[in-house]
This record gives structure tokens, C-alpha cells and sequence, in this order.
């Protein structure tokens, strides 16, 4: 068995549940899980359909985007999930998209305002957009300047708190501390992307959540004082 059978698992079951999840369409789109240690991480081989998905088929790949184990060609996105993975601490797996409603935001250049309690429940304020990126970079690294463009909005923005951008132009990547977070989390930021358009269509001034219940939603969840669920019994 693969040092990396684990991560290989977790990365190919993500990775079919993104059209299970109506997150993809055709093969725009690709996940990777990071080991524990993040020395390394599995990620989908470029291209291959979903549904033909198999755990030996996925790439494991360094942070500096050197395949370790594979005979595939790894997402042509590695070289961003490798940036993201490296700078965002908490971030053990990456999640990009093209998902229709969050694409469209990223499209028309906007972040997605945070209108109501569901956005909150996931996002402590507004989804950001980064920049549009330059010549140089697209036509030089440019799934590397991707990543480092992504990074850039998050100077002044908490990435465990904020764990979604929309790339000018491109779409969405999310992260999470677990595979299955950051699936969950791509899925809510389609459904609050719908919701944030719709939002706008019924009423263009819709009012963004108050700074209070905004608070107040994002960490009846998050953080050590969250209080929404079940506590886990040993």
C-alpha cells in the first residue's frame, strides 16, 4: 500500500462529489488533500472525468509542485493549490471550481456581499475578488500567479475566517482544515452565491447583515465559544 493511500482516498472521493454536488460541469474542476505534516498532497490528474475516478489515479505532489508519486499529469491548477496550501496554515485541503453562480460573481468582477444569516453561517463578512491579474503574469507562471494573487487579497483578511476568494475573471477556490470541510464549503458558496444574485434581483439596495448578527451567526459556530451542534463524547 501507498505511504499516500489515504490522501489518495480522501481526494478522489472529493473529487466526485463535486458533480454529485452540481459543482462542475464537464472537468472544470479539481481538489487536493494535503498529509498530515503537509509535506505533500494528492490531487486530481488533469482532465480525466470524474466518474472514472480512481484513488491510484490521483497525483501526489511536494509544495513546490514536484510530483513524488504518479503516472498522470496533475491539474493544471496544482501549482495554486501548492501556493495555497503553503501560506494559509490552517488550509489542509483546496478546493477550485467553475461553479455557475459563484463563477458568474468572479466574472463580473464583484465579491458577494454578505445579505443574510446563511452566508454568516459560513463566512465571517463579504467573499472577496482579487484584482484583475497583469499581462506579465498571465503570460508568465500563471497558475503560480494565481496563487500568489489569491494570497495578496489576504493581507488584511483572516484566511481561517474568510476561506473563499473569487479570482477575477476565473472562479472560486475554498479551503478547509479537512477534505470534507472544504467540500461542504465550495457546496455553501454556490448556494449563497445564488442567493446573494437573487438577493440583488428582488431588491438592487438590498441592506448587508448587520455587523452584529453577523457576529453573532459566524460564531455561534466558529471558534472556542460555539455553541451550534453536538459536542462530541469520547
Amino acid at each position: 500500500m501507498s505511504f499516500y493511500q489515504q490522501i489518495r482516498e480522501e481526494c478522489c472521493w472529493a473529487n466526485r462529489e463535486l458533480p454529485r454536488l452540481g459543482l462542475v460541469d464537464l472537468t472544470f474542476g479539481n481538489v487536493s488533500v494535503a498529509n498530515e505534516s503537509k509535506t505533500a498532497f494528492a490531487i486530481k490528474p488533469s482532465g480525466v472525468d470524474y466518474q472514472n475516478l480512481t484513488p491510484d489515479q490521483m497525483v501526489i505532489v511536494d509544495l513546490e509542485g514536484k510530483i513524488i508519486e504518479g503516472t498522470l499529469r496533475p491539474s493544471s491548477d496544482t501549482p495554486t493549490h501548492a501556493y495555497l496550501l503553503k501560506h494559509f496554515p490552517e488550509a489542509r485541503s483546496v478546493v477550485h471550481t467553475h461553479s455557475r453562480y459563484a463563477t458568474s460573481w468572479a466574472q463580473a468582477g464583484q465579491g458577494i456581499p454578505c445579505y443574510g444569516t446563511t452566508h454568516a453561517d459560513y463566512f465571517y463578512g463579504e467573499i472577496p475578488i482579487t484584482r484583475p491579474m497583469t499581462p506579465q503574469e498571465i503570460e508568465g507562471d500563471y497558475e503560480l500567479e494565481t496563487g500568489k494573487v489569491i494570497v495578496e487579497r489576504f493581507q488584511k483578511i483572516a484566511p481561517s475566517e474568510i476561506t473563499a476568494v473569487l479570482v477575477h475573471g476565473h472562479g472560486p477556490f475554498v479551503w478547509g482544515t479537512s477534505v470534507k470541510k472544504s467540500v461542504e464549503t465550495a457546496f455553501a458558496l454556490e448556494v449563497i452565491a445564488q442567493m446573494a444574485l437573487q438577493s440583488k434581483l428582488i431588491e438592487r439596495d438590498a441592506l448587508t447583515l448587520s455587523p452584529s448578527q453577523l457576529k453573532k451567526h459566524y460564531f455561534r459556530k466558529h471558534g472556542t465559544n460555539a455553541y451550534y451542534g453536538q459536542t462530541s463524547h469520547s
